[in-house]
């Protein structure tokens, strides 16, 4: 029988304990097509700032570029937020970093274990491996306004992967040892996005850049990026491009795209 997991049942009262903007209203559902297309067009009829849909399950979640996004029903939080921000237009993008951190840093919160990092655009790891992504799509956008969707796909109790995914995603339990509950990360997740939102759009990236450089998964590492440019990756900048620099020298600063660790030669033996 389709139903909402009992840690779930819990989240409207944890998120009343942060204090946050963000959760309310708050519906819980135990299946649907996608969270973000729910809340889009919510957004669209005029739902109010911080209505928040969650799913145990949903058919056709996506991540950056289409991707289809899985997860384990009743293993995983599946959460949409409206966000309506007042901020230039240009700093929409350092918005969907913001929430990268503030993802992360819920994570470390309830299970400091985890040590989930943020991997530039838009993914949140740990061990080098993927624990969650981020979508942040608008909705409706002025010159200095905008009502976005913040879409979170997170594994939090899985324990056992599809083959052709164990060797690159992994989950808060499996890092932590113990079971999460998702509502009190549920609530961490916003309140943290609550916060982090807010401080980006007013005074953009460099409110966090401390934070974000803290944890940013790619920092100093070989990387290669989708059109083919190998080099180190150097950290985020202001506009929240990745920087990397190549053999020669030269910086290449990335505003969009895949960047993939470079794994090392094997030792010889």
């Amino acid at each position: 029988m389709n139903r909402i997991g009992d840690d779930l049942r819990g989240a409207a009262a944890a998120i009343a304990r942060t204090g946050s903007a963000l959760g309310a209203p708050l519906e819980l559902l135990a299946e649907t097509a996608s969270t973000s297309d729910l809340a889009k067009h919510a957004a669209r009829l005029g739902a109010p700032h911080g209505s928040t849909w969650v799913a145990e399950e949903q058919h056709h979640g996506r991540g950056r570029q289409g991707r289809t996004w899985s997860a384990v029903r009743g293993e995983s939080l599946l959460v949409s937020v409206i966000v309506r921000v007042v901020c230039p237009v240009a700093r929409l993008p350092e918005l969907a970093l913001a929430a990268g951190l503030a993802v992360a840093s819920a994570v470390r919160l309830q299970a400091p274990e985890a040590s989930a990092r943020v991997k530039w655009p838009n993914d949140v790891v740990a061990g080098g491996k993927k624990m969650g992504g981020i979508l942040v799509e608008s909705v409706g956008v002025t010159a200095n306004a905008a009502a976005l969707v913040v879409g979170v796909g997170l594994n939090v109790n899985t324990r056992v992967f599809p083959p052709d995914l164990a060797d690159r995603a992994t989950s808060v339990a499996l890092l932590s040892g113990r079971p999460c509950d998702r509502g009190q990360l549920l609530a961490l997740i916003l309140a943290e996005l609550d916060r982090d939102l807010s401080l980006v759009a007013a005074r953009g990236l460099s409110a966090i850049a401390a934070r974000l450089s803290a944890v940013d998964a790619l920092r100093g590492a070989q990387v290669c990026t989708d059109d083919g440019t190998v080099g180190i990756a150097r950290g985020i900048d202001a506009s929240g491009r990745l920087r990397v620099e190549r053999p020669d020298g030269t910086v290449a600063t990335l505003v969009a795209g895949e960047v993939h660790l470079v794994p090392p030669p094997p030792t010889p033996h």
